[in-house]
């Protein structure tokens, strides 16, 4: 039991990044299984761990709702069962997607500006 909630069951997609939903096999179990009417709860413990995609969180919304399932997040404070907690979990993911994209610009102007200095990082010599 995870506070009144009856666990049915544990999805985890270790090493792999909530940057998109796909590629997730666990995931797309758990998804399954919503559809399929065995759970009516998803249960996590921070939303960046669902995802940090704008677009697959609304996706995914879409589909808690069709299929009358809500999504908690423990440590976020986030209940998809009403209108404000779904509205809270759209800031969450804008905030998530945010730190994904300022931290590629930072890796791309990082790399550029090695490049520019005359040194060829050690993953970027294999490609070229």
């Amino acid at each position: 039991m995870y506070k009144d909630y009856k666990i049915y069951k544990v999805y985890k997609d270790a090493g792999i990044s909530a940057k998109n939903m796909s590629g997730r096999p666990a995931f797309q179990q758990m998804l399954e299984d919503m559809r399929a009417g065995k759970i009516n709860y998803i249960v996590a413990y921070k939303l960046d761990r669902v995802t940090r995609s704008v677009r697959d969180l609304e996706v995914l919304i879409s589909e808690l709702e069709e299929y009358h399932c809500y999504l908690v997040c423990d440590r976020d404070d986030v209940n998809t069962s009403s209108a404000n907690g779904r509205f809270f979990v759209r800031m969450l993911t804008v905030l998530s997607q945010l730190e994904i994209e300022i931290v590629s610009e930072r890796t791309k102007f990082g790399l550029t500006g090695a490049i520019k200095s005359g040194h060829i990082p050690r993953n970027l010599s294999t490609r070229i």
